[in-house]
Formats: C-alpha cells, structure tokens, sequence
C-alpha cells in the first residue's frame, strides 16, 4: 500500500466477492476409427449431422464407432472425437499415396512443397480420395477460344445422333474439353442449353463426344444434336468453364505491383461420383487465385493460390506446383509470370489414387487415440466412451478386449476427473444364444478389469436401426450409459442416478443382444457390470448404477463418484486462485466463506446430507506454513441412491386401530 506524505484520502478497492465457478459436466470423449477426417487430432461435434460431416456416415467395418458416439449425442451436445491413426493413406496424384494425418502434419511436412507425390493429395486418408480430379486453368486461351481457322471438322457425314467427329489436328483439344461447332463461315448459334459436347476420348483425329448441359455440368445421351457441316468452324471451353464467371487474367494486387499473367482457376470435382453418387460432381471451385506468394485479396489476405486452397478447400492439399508453372511461388512486383503460354491450349488435370482404407485398428493404435484425452490441463472432457472392446471374451486368458478397456480405465484414473464408459467385447453376447453363456461371459470380462471408481461397465450391446444403410445392427451400449449421465446433467444434476425409469431410459433400441432376468442380474451386479434390461411396455432402462470398484464403498456407485469429481474440479478451480497468497487467517476464511456456500447449495439440491469444511490453524500449523502449502479438509456425507425398496405388506385383524400395530 502506498503512503501519504501530505495529507489526502487513499481509495483502495478489495473484491471478496468471489465464487465458485461453474464446471462442465457433461463432455463427452471417444477414439474412433471412421471413413473420413482428421487423424490424431481432437475434433468437437456437437451432433449426429456434425459427426457425418466430418467424420462420414457407418460403414461395415466403422459402424460401432459410429454409433458408440453419434448415441451418446442423442442424449449429449458436446463430444471431443479422435480419430485413431491406421494404416489408411490418403490419395495423391501420382498414385502413390501417402499419409497426411491432419493439417498440423501436412504443414510440419509437405506445406512447402513436396514434388515426390505430384501436385495434389487428397485432404483426407481413405479410398474416398480416389474420386477425386483437380482441373487447373491459367489462361483465357486454355479457358476458351476458337480453334485455328486450320483446325475445322473434317467430317462430311456428321449427323444427328452421331458419337464421334473427325477434326484436322486432335492434339489442339484434350478429354474434357467443351466444344461448339458452328458453321463453315465461323458463325455459332448455339444456345447455352443446347449444342454442346464433351469430348470423352480422342483417337488422332476422331473425337468421341457426349451431349453436355452447362447448367448441370453433366453429360447426356444422344450424340449430335444436329447435323455438323464439313469444314464447320469449332469453339472449346474449359471442362469446368461454366462454372467459372471469367478467364483468368491478372490480378489486381499483381497488377498493381507492375506483374500480370499471374491469375488462376481450380476446380476439385467427384470424377467417379464415390463422394456425392453423380460422378462428375463438381465440388468447389477457386476462381481468380494468384500464382504470386505475395499476392493479397481485396480484404488484404493471401491470395496466393496454396494458401487459399489449404485455407478453404475441403477437399484437396497442394502439394507442388505444376512443372510447367515455372515462375510460380516468386513474388509479384513487376513479374510477368509463366502461364503455360496463352498461346497455347493447356489445363492441368489430374486424378488421384493409391488412397487406402484401414478399419481395422490395432491395440497400440487405439491406445495413442485415447493417449490424446490424458492431460486434465488441456483437455476438458467428462466421459470417456471407451466404444467396441477389441477381442474378449469367456475363453481368452489375456483378452484384446480387457487390454481396450484397460487402456480406457487407465486414462480416467490418470486423470481422476472423468468415467469411462465399457461394453463387454461384442463376441460376448451378439449371436450367443444361451442367457447363461452371455452372463459366464461378461462376468469373465469384468473380472478381466482392475477396480476403479472411474469406470461403469455395462452388460452389452442394443439392436438399432442404421438409417445410412437401411439396415439393423447390433452396436455397444457404452456410448448410451454415457449419455444417460449426459441428460441427468441436464433435467437434474450430476450427483443424481443415471438409472431406473426416470433417468435410465435407452434410446433406439429395437432389442438387446443379451436381456438379463433377475438371477442373471444378480450375478452381473455382483461382478460390477450394470445391467441393461427390456422390461415389457416400460421400455430398456440401465437397471444399475455401480461403478466399477471391488471394495464397498461410496464410491462404488456412480452417482457418489460425480458428485466427488463436479465438488473437486469445481473446487480445485477455485483454490487455485489462493497461489501465492499468504497463508494467514484471512485467506482461510476468505477460502471457507467460497467453499461454504457452494456446499450448501449442493446440500439444497440433495447432492449430500451434511458437510464440513476444516481451514483454520488446526491444519495449516506452521510446519505448512513453512512448507508454502495450505490445507482445507473438506468432509462431505454424499446422499445414496435407493438400489433397494422394500414393502412390507401386513394382514391384520377386523376392528385393530393400525396405530396399535403399527411399529
């Protein structure tokens, strides 16, 4: 505090108005292997279409994936997704493939240019990347132009309905070239719905052709629309000229700085139709990008053509440029810049392949996928949704399922902030038609598991129906039970039960692989797994709220173990802000006049039936002091769910007052 020297009045201000702050509860977290996205990176969806956007929709060999996290979002808004790092490869244009697993790789590696896989890759790893062709056009000529006046239709008996056409020089036009014949006096009456053509191959001189329509930018059946004369003069375009407003010129930040020429096109498209189901799609477009690294658009950011497609495209990396492009990368002041010779007719098109698919993850895989939610710090998640077990099962000594689940439980008692969701291994009870076998079998796997209050194990997998492929499948149940704790948080609280049949109701479920009856139930319950039942006209409710912990305790219950970890992050969130003050009276109180109020209101909403809060000089004595520590015990009475109710019915006599038996 600063001192007077003549006299005055000091204003000093002291906020002890602090609280403590609202933590999420309900974030959900799973490793996933899917058809498409970003690998080894965390990605937040908010939603099933989010998901499919990002992520693609089910497939054979994704679809338990799929759905142990688009079934958490039924109940859920908010899901971190990893997408695990397998052998998938993402197409190149040189076919050779190469994996590029995120955007923070392709930058580390091969953002400044890397000419051994060609010019482009495929943004994403996987098979998908195989329909795709990026056009390039860097020149109004190449755009669109009117053949030599050496160069006519040398075809005098070209009719209607015709295929193919005979020209003076095929080496003037390419595949995909748009063409518009006129008549021997260089007159073209076409309308933009009518005569245009696709050439689809050339032999020498004999061009193939496809009726096109500008409007769709697809091809027709049905050959010439009318009779072409010989000698007819011919205009071409660009294969993807409709979908462009100009040539491309020079910009004008180019322009400008004394340059030009400097302007390209680029057109990524579903050659094959794999992506959209109409082969020749048109995916997006780039109009009037700059081979100048330099280069600016009018809002003053790059347009230098790598950087616009890294910034915007959803579709393709650049990965070198075109050979031809000599001068493309340099700066733009007072450069004329190499646009494959205006002179010329040349656009570069290319198809990519050699991209793979690899659904089939290993252990260690899926293990560095989890790897990514360990750090409490920087990752803020609630559940960890441990998906499909890998193996398993009654007869595997050292079960792939139990080392999945393992790995899953170890991440949540490392960061002992979160629970982790397990459905026994599928083999378990899918297609296992006796009752006693299933049970033998998820109890095996339970026991396969360490104990911890961090993890909720669940009997099995549901029958749901797959809209994407319009069939039925069989998918885990963990992504579900998460969920459930998801919309506890929302209609009550965090330290309520996910189960029974006000809070535990499954979704989409047409029936369940494995239907435990009571006696089953008991021996599940026993082995800390928490059954999920079908009870006629009531519906499939979670029927347990164990968690996984051996020893009896508060904790072996789901709703005590949140409660514990929402007053401990919540909490801890808040003490943080007492680093580096004096350990003295008036910070224990000011920590006892948080904590204290914060409690009861957890108190009010039947979190816990009693606390108390110990700061004071018992416990921060001066050894703690000198140690620059500061200790608060915080002892809560957490409230327990009924698991049992018990109803005593008593027959009793005609004429005996209940109040004399009562008791």
């Amino acid at each position: 505090m600063a001192f007077l020297v003549s006299p005055g009045v000091l204003v000093t201000e002291k906020d002890l108005t602090n609280v403590i702050p609202a933590v999420s509860t309900s974030i959900g977290a799973i490793g996933v292997v899917a058809e498409k996205g970003p690998m080894d990176e965390i990605v937040t969806v908010s939603s099933e279409d989010e998901y499919v956007s990002v992520f693609g929709k089910p497939t054979a060999a994704t679809f338990e994936y799929f759905f142990s996290a688009t079934n958490f979002l039924q109940y859920g808004n908010a899901l971190r997704v990893v997408r695990a790092v397998t052998g998938n490869l993402n197409a190149t244009d040189d076919g050779t493939g190469l994996q590029i697993k995120n955007t923070t790789h392709y930058l580390d590696n091969y953002g400044s240019g890397q000419g051994a896989v060609g010019n482009w890759a495929a943004r994403e790893a996987g098979t998908a990347g195989n329909n795709l062709k990026v056009s390039m056009c860097t020149n109004s000529t190449a755009y669109a132009s009117s053949i030599a006046s050496d160069n006519l239709v040398n075809d005098a008996s070209a009719a209607i309905g015709d295929t193919t056409i005979t020209i003076d020089d095929g080496t003037e036009v390419q595949v995909g070239d748009i063409l518009e014949f006129g008549d021997i006096s260089g007159n073209f009456t076409a309308a933009p719905s009518g005569n245009y053509y696709k050439i689809t191959a050339i032999s020498t001189h004999l061009l193939t052709i496809a009726r096109f329509d500008p409007a769709t930018g697809t091809t027709q059946t049905g050959g010439l629309r009318h009779a072409v004369a010989d000698n007819a003069h011919i205009k071409r375009y660009w294969e993807y000229y409709f979908n462009f407003s100009n040539a491309p010129t020079t910009t004008d930040d180019v322009s400008n700085a004394g340059g030009s020429n400097d302007e390209v096109h680029v057109a990524v498209v579903d050659e094959d139709g794999g992506i959209t189901g109409t082969a020749g799609t048109v995916l997006e477009t780039f109009e009037g990008m700059s081979q100048a690294s330099d280069a600016k658009d009018a809002q003053g950011n790059s347009n230098y053509y790598v950087d616009v497609i890294y910034r915007s495209s959803e579709y393709v990396y650049w990965m070198d440029h075109e050979t031809t492009l000599s001068t493309a990368g340099l700066t733009k002041t007072g450069r004329t810049f190499d646009n494959s010779s205006t002179a010329t007719i040349t656009v570069f098109s290319t198809s990519l392949s050699g991209g793979t698919d690899d659904n089939e993850p290993t252990l260690a895989e899926m293990a560095l996928a989890y790897d990514k939610f360990a750090d409490a710090e920087s990752v803020d998640i609630n559940f960890l949704i441990a998906g499909p077990s890998q193996g398993g099962g009654a007869t595997a000594a050292d079960a792939t399922g139990d080392t999945h689940a393992t790995k899953v439980i170890d991440v949540a008692e490392g960061r002992k902030d979160i629970v982790a969701f397990i459905s026994p291994p599928r083999a378990d009870v899918v297609n296992v038609s006796d009752p006693i076998a299933q049970t033998a079998n998820v109890k095996a796997f339970a026991d396969g598991l360490s104990s911890s209050s961090y993890a909720v194990i669940d009997s099995g997998y549901k029958y749901q129906y797959d809209k994407y492929n319009d069939v039925y499948r069989f998918v885990p149940l963990c992504g579900d039970i998460a969920g459930l704790c998801a919309r506890t948080d929302t209609v009550a609280d965090p330290h309520f039960s996910p189960a029974g049949f006000s809070r535990g109701q499954i979704r989409g479920a047409v029936k369940l692989a494995f239907n435990p009856n009571q006696t089953q139930r008991d021996d599940l319950y026993k082995a800390r797994v928490n059954p999920v039942v079908t009870f006629p006209g009531q519906g499939t409710v979670l029927f347990g709220d164990k968690t996984a912990q051996t020893k009896p305790s508060a904790f072996d219950r789901i709703n005590v173990r949140r409660l514990f970890i929402t007053l401990e992050k919540a909490i801890s969130t808040a003490a943080k802000f007492q680093l580096f003050e004096f350990n003295d009276e008036f910070t224990r109180a000011q920590f006892r006049n948080l904590v204290e109020p914060f409690l009861r209101d957890i108190q009010g909403r039947r979190g816990l039936t009693d606390f108390s809060v110990v700061c004071d000089e018992t416990n921060n004595t001066g050894e703690v002091i000198d140690r620059n520590e500061f200790i608060a015990d915080i002892f809560i009475k957490p409230n327990r769910s009924i698991n049992f109710i018990k109803l005593n019915f008593i027959a009793t006599r005609s004429g005996v007052a209940f109040s004399e038996v009562a008791g």
